[in-house]
């Protein structure tokens, strides 16, 4: 197993720091949490596609952001357990194009049933219904989030020549 690099804790620290600002900074507006959110630090959730560095700071920026949650434990746990399954996957993504869909995914398989089981409390017909309401409502914000706003970052940060070095070696994004 590598070894994390001061470059690599670096920006895990700056990621983690960068995701806990925005996401309480969305939450001043009412964005952050419940099944209708637009969290713009889910923008973040891509990088792990360019820096591999960057998945262990994900996880703790939505662990010090979910610390704001109304669902309380339950969301320290699978919201940051979400998060860091989601950037493990975009690591692995083949494509810069694909590196939004593990965050996508993954929340709303995860967060969907857990919103569900707080507004029900057992696994019956009403749970079902929620959990299929709450991955409905979540999904288009979460897309938006991550292609409207983490695509261009997968666009952009490959062009900055301090990054470069920090760059995973198959990332390949094209220039357009």
């Amino acid at each position: 197993m590598r070894r994390f690099s001061v470059r690599d804790l670096t920006i895990a620290a700056m990621v983690a720091a960068l995701y806990a600002v925005m996401g309480y900074f969305a939450n001043i507006f009412g964005l952050t949490f419940g099944v209708v959110q637009f969290r713009f630090a889910e923008a973040l959730t891509v990088l792990p596609f360019l820096f591999p560095a960057a998945a262990p700071g994900l996880a703790v920026g939505c662990l010090l952001t979910n610390l704001l949650s109304p669902y309380g434990p339950l969301d320290w746990l699978f919201g940051t357990l979400a998060t860091a399954i989601a950037a493990w996957l975009t690591m692995r993504m083949p494509k810069w194009y694909l590196a939004a869909l593990p965050p996508i995914l993954v929340n709303a398989l995860i967060l969907a049933p857990m919103w569900a089981w707080t507004d029900v409390g057992a696994v019956n017909t009403a749970f079902w219904v929620a959990c299929g309401w709450n991955a409905l409502t979540f999904l288009p914000a979460e897309a938006a989030v991550c292609y409207v706003l983490g695509t261009p970052l997968l666009k952009l940060l490959p062009r900055i020549s301090v990054l470069k070095p920090a760059l995973r070696p198959q990332a390949q994004v094209p220039a357009s």
